[in-house]
């Protein structure tokens, strides 16, 4: 009796598990050249390959050997790149649309204009699921009606209204802030009324120039297409967010949108390399650690801004870790460790490390909370300026403009962050809510995946409005009938009243008129 219930416990769990996806042909494209943008999601590819899909990644990236794994690398983006960067530093709101549209159409061009990309284009090759970074590289999206795979995204930057758009969410800009914008929850009017005149620049950009362009790139490069572009936007199955609600705020979501921020830290950080080991445990006071993460180099920020550095960090009783991008920083003080990489989150995991200065950027901003660490934010472009205002307005961080770092300001503020107990509270508190959550972000990640690989399109995620126009969308039209007939009632009755108006001031005329005939 005992044996046949331990069989049939045993048969019940079986049974109660989520059925596992057979192993699957995956082509993952991630073309932008910026690093950390890969690192988001590589642990996440790893971790399907190790599962028995064969990976096929496209990126920018020299990439050593994996198991399932099959790496193309695009090495001429990287003769753009300084170019690409350069870009970022032009004024005005328009102009920066602009910029960000050449930057993705660089990008795209570099990708297909590969020949080993082509090779495969050209192949008889089948896959099963392509998982895209979502960026405004529209025409790369075209692989999956090409290989005649579903499409699925992944978007390293969190969510906006561009994605929202896309899987047919509906997100108010009233408390949805731009991503490229230094604004966060609540909005001021003021705030609200930028928003909104930025978000219709940015379409203007989008609808006249931007996608006229992705779609000449589309029909060059799949002429055989079976879809239009626009049907190929249109195909979303699901889009993992690196994103988090405990990261930035609440806000309405589609059951194809499935946040996985933090999905790139390990849960067990490892034992650090022994001479930053020994640099850091030797510190009674702490230790700094500085970083402007993978598109901003250190040793190219100007000579002034790095001397105003130097001049404060020498002057602390922390020590300093910088990643810094050349082999020799003239006039360093002892206090500070250069190297051209660091291991980041295992560094931030380190007790002793009291402040995190950053870029911003959203894999450092997760980290920083992930591991609890007040940050002083030096934001430069894209979503940092509104991570480091969110860190600001949660209490867990300040911020500075990196160009114009004036040394006096830069020491209060360290100061302020190091000696002031509620940044760090903040932080504590805000990693308690990451923290707490159901399952890893590695295995919701997965799991998401291969129900989309289960399910082929997962179309039953689709929502509705996808199939509206903005007319049926916004109800336009059931609020021009439902306004309609109690204006027309009501104008009738209007009619109707002046009718009968004038046949009384008709009827006491004829009265009168009689009466003097009498």
């Amino acid at each position: 009796m005992r044996l046949f219930t331990i069989l049939l416990l045993t048969l019940m769990s079986l049974v109660g598990r989520a059925p596992k996806s057979e192993g699957a042909k995956i082509l993952a494209t991630f073309t932008f050249p910026g690093r950390s943008q890969y690192i988001f999601a590589e642990s996440y590819l790893k971790a399907l390959a190790a599962r028995g899909h064969e990976v096929t990644v496209i990126n920018a990236f020299e990439n050593k050997p994996v198991p399932n794994m099959r790496f193309i690398t695009i090495p001429k983006i990287h003769e753009h790149y300084e170019e690409i960067i350069g870009l970022l530093s032009v004024n005005g709101y328009w102009k920066k649309q602009m910029v960000y549209s050449s930057m993705v159409s660089i990008v795209s061009k570099c990708f297909f204009q590969d020949e080993k990309v082509q090779q495969l284009m050209k192949s008889d090759e089948k896959f099963d699921l392509l998982i895209a970074e979502v960026l405004l590289t529209e025409s790369v999206f075209g692989l999956a009606q090409h290989f005649n795979a579903s499409l699925m995204g992944f978007s390293t930057y969190g969510n906006d209204y561009y994605i929202d758009e896309l899987l047919g969410n509906i997100s108010p800009l009233s408390y949805s802030p731009l991503i490229t914008s230094p604004r966060c929850n609540p909005m001021s009017f003021y705030d609200r009324l930028e928003n909104h005149f930025e978000f219709w620049i940015e379409k203007a950009v989008y609808w006249l120039i931007h996608h006229p362009k992705m779609e000449l790139e589309y029909a060059k490069y799949f002429p055989q297409a079976t879809k239009t572009l626009n049907e190929v936007l249109d195909s979303w199955s699901l889009i993992l967010l690196g994103q988090h609600f405990s990261l930035s705020h609440a806000r309405p979501y589609m059951p194809n949108m499935i946040e996985v921020g933090g999905l790139h830290i390990s849960h067990k950080p490892k034992p650090l390399p022994a001479d930053i080991n020994q640099f850091i445990e030797s510190s009674p006071d702490g230790v700094i650690y500085f970083s402007l993460g993978t598109n901003i180099k250190s040793k190219d920020l100007p000579v002034e801004t790095k001397d105003t550095l130097l001049k404060v960090f020498s002057g602390l009783k922390q020590r300093v870790l910088w990643k810094f991008e050349d082999d020799q920083l003239p006039n360093k003080p002892d206090n500070v460790l250069i190297s051209k990489w660091f291991p980041q989150p295992d560094i931030l995991a380190h007790p002793k490390v009291k402040l995190f200065i950053t870029h911003g950027g959203l894999l450092s901003t997760i980290e920083s909370i992930y591991f609890g660490k007040p940050v002083l934010g030096l934001p430069v472009f894209f979503d940092q300026f509104m991570n480091v205002k969110h860190a600001a307005r949660k209490g867990f961080g300040l911020s500075l403009d990196l160009l114009n770092l004036k040394q006096s300001e830069l020491e209060q503020t360290i100061n302020t962050l190091l000696t002031t107990p509620s940044y760090r509270q903040a932080a504590s508190t805000l990693s308690s809510l990451y923290h707490d959550q159901p399952e890893s972000t590695m295995d919701r990640a997965i799991w998401w995946t291969e129900y989309v690989l289960r399910h082929k399109d997962a179309s039953h995620l689709r929502a509705p409005s996808r199939d509206m126009n903005y007319v049926q969308l916004h109800s336009l039209d059931t609020l021009a009938v439902l306004l309609a007939v109690p204006f027309t009632l009501l104008l009738m009755l209007i009619t109707l009243t002046c009718w009968l108006l004038r046949l009384l001031v008709g009827a006491k005329r004829m009265r009168g008129d009689k009466q003097k005939i009498h």
